[in-house]
């Protein structure tokens, strides 16, 4: 990265400060109370300790959101010079969080970098035509990261060169190490079946011939010298950074006995996505994207890979699959693809793994997982881009959703209905008919377009560990594994709709329906009509799963709130904890939901649909 300019800082801060009394209002972090000294209705302050208070002018909108009008936040007393950002809001409601000494510190240290990494991304921001040109990958490195939470590009273990060479917004290429590790500490698991993957065909697809060879003389000169057997060892990719970081260091009982050998650095260039420890294969868009472990902390946890996930991942993708191949609406009607985890290796740390109640990065130190890649979902000009990137507005103003729109030709509710039948009926269908909730939030959601750039269909991805099911036995379940069986967390009905009602509708399209209303003209109301008239459709055309339909609950008038940023600076996201998920996502009171009341809007017989 470049250095940080004074004008891309002081744009980061604005963001990032609007955004802390948004979301903190939202979920009641920060309550704001009507400011009765102003003469405007839509005027209200936070009122905190020895005098200091701010104000600011808002709007409501759907779920109670908070919308601040631009350039109306002040703080009084007057910060005082280079003082104004979201950090002095943090430091000025200390007392009614009640962080302590090391929190705060945690808070402001995560908030620097946060703000640092929002710079990096104005300095590099496109209009709205150059955005709607990029490819899938290019596209991640302009991302503006999770929209509810405040602190969401920390990456916090990064030092600036490290995010300078490995951060998504930089758009760097990584070249990955690859190790061998034995059998006493690793194992391999791929997709069973009759397209069976096992590690000589991967490491044949994933590796050139001459890479291979390369790789195994080293293995071969190593266990000449150690007496292990080279059929004994498992081969993965490890990101530069994590070796340096945490493997070199914390293997090295295991590196200096010959049971993890470093063979060298691959040859292909990788890119980082917006989840960061996942690379898609530049060179070879075809071959597939790798999940590992790097150490350090992001948007509320350590990113590890934890061992029984990782060798859960092919059972659990290859019943997804197995679901979606033998359900004609699924398979025929839809273009609705689960990203299989077709592969992983998971490395057990034995020192660690004695000490139960050591924190939980401890548990996820090494492995890989590989993911088929979107590139080899798209047809002749069609094209993928993720939810999240729905929210992305250029540098002239103008909404990526808003360039779309106009490039596919359709009017602008024609267009969402099409957005909506791309993205919910397979996400119902799994969840109504199999009892089975995906976490599609905008990052995990890639949307599929066509040549003219209109949606038809998605892509979801990360199973192992965010796929939930229901309690008790069902049918429904009988095809999957014992590990599958026994790794995936099982939720009640109504908590596990909150994978539409919280990531999708509270997580996405609360932010999406505003931007909808303000760039392509069409009103909150008749957004959420036109979400309500998609689920509609759905629960017409299944009427025999109409039981399900209630205890689900997507159209109830109330659901609980999920409070990420609650989770996160007051739930124990700085604790070094033992269990990673203490629980269900921190909820806080609860959200009256637009479509138990929405109705579709009447279709003006003149729109191009």
């Amino acid at each position: 990265m470049n250095r940080t300019t004074r004008d891309a800082w002081a744009q980061a801060g604005r963001r990032l400060l609007a955004k802390a009394v948004e979301e903190f209002a939202y979920e009641e972090l920060l309550v704001p109370e009507p400011d009765t000294s102003a003469d405007t209705p839509d005027a209200y302050r936070l009122d905190f300790t020895d005098g200091v208070h701010w104000t600011f002018r808002a709007s409501r909108g759907t779920f109670g959101t908070w919308r601040l009008v631009p350039g109306t936040l002040r703080r009084h007393p007057a910060p005082g010079e280079g003082e104004s950002g979201p950090e002095r809001l943090l430091l000025d409601a200390r007392p009614v969080l009640g962080w302590d000494g090391p929190t705060t510190a945690e808070v402001l240290r995560e908030m620097t970098a946060t703000r640092r990494a929002e710079a990096e991304v104005i300095a590099r921001a496109l209009p709205a035509a150059a955005l709607a040109d990029l490819d899938h990958l290019d596209l991640e490195g302009h991302q503006d990261g999770h929209p509810c939470m405040l602190l969401n590009k920390g990456r916090l273990g990064f030092s600036a060169s490290d995010a300078a060479a490995y951060a998504p917004e930089a758009a760097g290429t990584v070249h990955l190490l690859w190790a061998a590790v034995h059998g006493s500490l690793a194992t391999y698991s791929g997709r069973d079946g009759v397209d069976s993957l096992d590690a000589d065909t991967l490491l044949g697809e994933e590796l050139d011939e001459d890479t291979r060879k390369q790789f195994a003389a080293v293995l071969q000169e190593t266990c000449a010298e150690t007496g292990y057997h080279t059929v004994d060892f498992h081969w993965l990719p490890v990101h530069p950074f994590h070796w340096d970081e945490a493997v070199a260091t914390l293997f090295a009982p295991y590196l200096a006995d010959g049971r993890i050998v470093l063979l060298g650095e691959g040859p292909d260039r990788y890119r980082p996505l917006q989840s960061i420890r996942t690379l898609a294969n530049l060179d070879h868009p075809h071959r597939r994207n790798v999940k590992v472990p790097l150490y350090i902390r992001n948007t509320l946890v350590w990113r590890g890979l934890s061992t029984k996930p990782t060798e859960a991942a092919p059972d659990v993708s290859a019943w997804l699959h197995a679901v979606r191949d033998a359900d004609p609406y699924l398979r025929d009607e839809l273009r609705f693809h689960p990203l299989g985890e077709v592969a992983g290796v998971a490395v057990r740390h034995p020192l660690y793994e004695s000490v139960k109640d050591a924190p939980y990065r401890y548990h996820e130190l090494l492995g890989a997982v590989w993911r088929e890649p979107v590139a080899a979902l798209l047809g002749e000009g069609e094209q993928a881009r993720t939810m999240a990137a729905l929210l992305k507005v250029g540098s002239d103003g103008r909404a990526l959703a808003g360039e779309l729109v106009e490039r596919s030709g359709l009017a602008p509710r024609a267009w969402l209905e099409r957005f909506f039948s791309a993205l919910l009926p397979g996400l119902l269908h799994y969840l109504y008919r199999y009892g089975t909730a995906y976490c599609p939030h905008g990052e995990n959601t890639v949307v599929l377009y066509d040549a003219a750039d209109t949606p038809i269909g998605i892509a979801v991805k990360d199973f192992a560990e965010d796929v939930n099911l229901l309690p008790g036995e069902h049918p429904e379940y009988a095809g999957l594994s014992e590990r599958a069986d026994a790794l995936l967390l099982r939720w009640p009905a109504g908590e596990l709709a909150h994978s539409l009602l919280s990531a999708v509708f509270a997580g996405h399209f609360r932010f999406f329906a505003p931007l909808v209303a303000e760039h392509l003209g069409v009103p909150e109301d008749e957004f959420w009509g036109l979400v309500r008239a998609e689920i509609e459709r759905y629960h017409a055309r299944f009427p025999e799963l109409a039981d399900r339909f209630g205890e689900f609950g997507l159209l109830a008038p109330e659901f609980d709130r999920v409070a990420l940023n609650r989770e996160q600076l007051l739930g124990g996201g700085f604790h070094d904890r033992a269990e990673k998920d203490e629980g269900f996502d921190v909820v806080h009171g609860a959200l009256t939901n637009p479509l138990a009341t929405a109705t579709a809007p009447a279709r003006d017989p003149q729109e191009q649909i």
